[in-house]
């Protein structure tokens, strides 16, 4: 499935919840009087806002990996936990570039009519960057953690962490999306 498809599908979700994020719609049937340019733009405006709120934890969180190396405590971490240190300093990396990336694409495209490409990107990469930003995160906690409780407690508790992750970014959003296209199947029928 594109991200064409997965943006009308998260549409129609959005109106058969009676979900609006531009408040100037006060029904959902005003949401079918949408034309092909709103929709592109209404798309284009949240994807700019969810960049936003991600960008900023992931520039602090990498910030703040950055500056460990330079602690006197750094010297002490043994070879598994410098391991664990370069794999969550190079998954911020990555999150932040793919965070940054539709920022980029849009300066470099803007003005070449490609705005639904742009924003298919855009979707992909906040994607993936979400992703990355979990994963630095469940290393960042993983890493601390090792350092703070002893034994298999700290694995234990990082590997929670990223399920309740996983069910909070990943799994309910998706059953949102089956509940409700079971929905508007129903209606349909």
């Amino acid at each position: 499935m594109t991200f064409t498809e997965q943006s009308a599908e998260h549409d129609a979700t959005d109106a058969s919840c009676g979900c609006r994020h531009d408040s100037s719609r006060a029904t959902p049937d005003a949401e079918v009087a949408e034309t092909a340019r709103e929709r592109v733009n209404r798309r284009w405006n949240e994807v700019l806002q969810e960049t936003r709120v991600a960008q900023t934890g992931v520039q602090i969180l990498f910030g703040f990996l950055l500056s460990v190396a330079f602690t006197p405590l750094f010297r002490e971490l043994g070879t598994l936990d410098r391991g664990i240190y370069v794999t969550t300093v190079v998954l911020g990396a990555s999150a932040t570039g793919s965070l940054i990336a539709p920022v980029s694409i849009h300066r470099f495209l803007s003005g070449q009519r490609m705005k639904d490409e742009v924003v298919e990107a855009a979707g992909r990469l906040m994607m993936c960057g979400i992703v990355l930003l979990a994963l630095t995160i469940g290393c960042t906690l993983l890493l601390i953690l090792r350092f703070v409780v002893p034994g298999v407690l700290a694995e234990i508790l990082a590997t929670g962490v990223m399920l309740w992750f996983a069910l909070c970014w990943y799994i309910l959003p998706l059953t949102l999306r089956r509940r409700a296209e079971r929905r508007s199947r129903t209606r349909g029928a």
